[in-house]
């Protein structure tokens, strides 16, 4: 930011400096110009009255000297001509100019008709451009002579140049001022912005240690700091309640549960056997409210928190995940087959891609008949890894799949076990991770969960797939 403003300083200062130094150059190179027409003018004039009366006067042998001293005096080259255009001298090259008929050009003519002629010409001689002025000697309305003054450019041409060079000089000097000015102004301007930035990425990670001063900058950014201060200090003050809320509600409610639990179990032994399919449902909805409120503090824990992704082994996880969930597979003759080629590591959250593999395998099983085969499939999509946990249960509607995500929502055709909350803790997992997770109806019946997530730095090798029926285990799930 501050390389464009002070680039925005620079050119708006440049683009003065070309509006007001160039039109200044032209305008000196043209009085310039004037100053020495008018000069070379007044004193082709003066000669030319002084040839005329040498002409008058039968002294036609004294123009040479008269035209030389001129020449000297002046820097410049003289041509006087007499009546009928024929050269009389030459100050440039008498011996091969004198007696050449001159009155064909076009200054001479006109001079010769008491026209005064002038402009630039290229001198053929030195190679260098002239200012010539060409005036008639006259007496009265006779004309005795045409009298021609060429002065060469060389020293104007140096004057300008050198006036260009000094406004040049100039103009690298204000820019060079702007420039350190802009540059101190810029500096100025953005260091609060620069440190509302850092501010902002250290609330983003979850704590502001390092509020921004404000006392720095224009009084808008001040204000700002201030007002970003302030709701930064509010969010972190309501953060950190939601995060105590979640930590001490995890405790209170599961004491309660607990006692519930104990207290409806020690009905059993003194109920009438007709009363016992109540009970074991007032257990079962206890485990699921019990199962729900777990849900409901790992997402306001998953929420509240800014948790940095790390690197995680998914091939590793997805083996340990399955071998853990056989045993409990097998009690519905359910089996497990890992295929695909080895994923390597992946970004998750800390004990994310555990929560995610758990809670689709227990959505898929809940589902499963027996005799089918649940599919944790490892893949390579365009974006990176992706794991399809593919089940052959009954599938889901395009209507139930864009809703499945959604808090407590559960198919009308599910068992009533659930809580509505695990596919909700999988996406939430997956996007804290930078991935996504889509549900697709799996080729000849069933659902499959996609669940891509980012490559990160780590090292693979190739597995066969395998089929696993292990020990018992039950893992939380939703």
């Amino acid at each position: 930011m501050t390389r464009r403003l002070l680039f925005s300083y620079l050119s708006l200062i440049l683009l003065v400096l070309v509006a007001l130094e160039v039109p200044f150059g032209y305008v000196y190179a043209r009085g310039e110009l004037s100053r020495l027409s008018h000069a070379v003018g007044q004193g082709a004039a003066g000669l030319s009255e002084l040839c005329e009366d040498k002409i008058e006067h039968s002294r036609t042998a004294d123009i040479p000297a008269l035209a030389r001293s001129y020449a000297r005096s002046t820097g410049s080259r003289v041509v006087v001509t007499d009546r009928d255009g024929v050269v009389l001298t030459d100050t440039r090259t008498t011996a091969l100019s004198a007696g050449q008929d001159w009155s064909a050009r076009p200054d001479i003519a006109a001079a010769l008709h008491s026209r005064p002629a002038s402009g630039t010409v290229r001198d053929t001689t030195t190679g260098t451009e002239a200012f010539y002025t060409t005036v008639p000697g006259t007496s009265g309305d006779t004309v005795r002579c045409a009298v021609r003054v060429a002065y060469p450019l060389t020293a104007l041409n140096e004057r300008v140049h050198h006036a260009w060079v000094a406004l040049a000089g100039a103009g690298l000097g204000v820019l060079a001022a702007v420039a350190m000015i802009g540059f101190a102004l810029a500096r100025w301007i953005t260091r609060p912005v620069r440190a509302l930035e850092h501010a902002t990425a250290q609330l983003a990670d979850g704590r502001l240690t390092d509020p921004p001063d404000t006392s720095l900058g224009p009084p808008e950014l001040r204000r700002l700091a201030a007002s970003f201060t302030h709701t930064a200090a509010r969010l972190q003050h309501l953060l950190r309640a939601q995060e105590a809320f979640a930590s001490e509600a995890s405790h209170q409610l599961k004491t309660p549960l607990t006692a519930l639990r104990l207290r409806l179990e020690n009905f059993e032994p003194h109920l009438h056997p007709r009363a016992r399919p109540s009970l074991d449902a007032a257990l079962g909805e206890v485990e699921r409210l019990s199962r729900m409120v777990q849900g409901l503090l790992a997402l306001a824990r998953l929420e509240n928190s800014a948790t940095t992704p790390e690197s995680a082994d998914l091939d590793a996880v997805v083996a340990d995940r399955a071998a853990m969930w056989a045993a409990f597979a097998a009690e519905q003759s359910v089996d497990f087959l890992v295929t695909g080629p080895d994923a390597g590591h992946v970004w998750a959250v800390p004990g994310g891609l555990e929560q995610i593999i758990d809670n689709l395998l227990s959505n898929a099983l809940r589902v499963s008949p027996p005799g089918s085969v649940i599919t944790l499939a490892r893949a390579h999509g365009p974006h990176g890894p992706e794991l399809h946990v593919i089940d052959q249960g009954p599938g889901m509607t395009e209507t139930a799949r864009r809703r499945a995500f959604d808090r407590f929502w559960r198919a009308c055709d599910t068992p009533d076990d659930g809580t509505g909350l695990g596919l909700t803790m999988v996406q939430q997992f997956t996007r804290a991770a930078g991935g996504e997770v889509i549900l697709h109806p799996a080729p000849g019946g069933g659902l499959a969960a996609v669940v891509r997530l980012r490559q990160s730095p780590g090292s693979a090798d190739q597995r066969t797939p395998m089929t696993l029926r292990g020990a018992a285990f039950r893992p939380w799930v939703s």
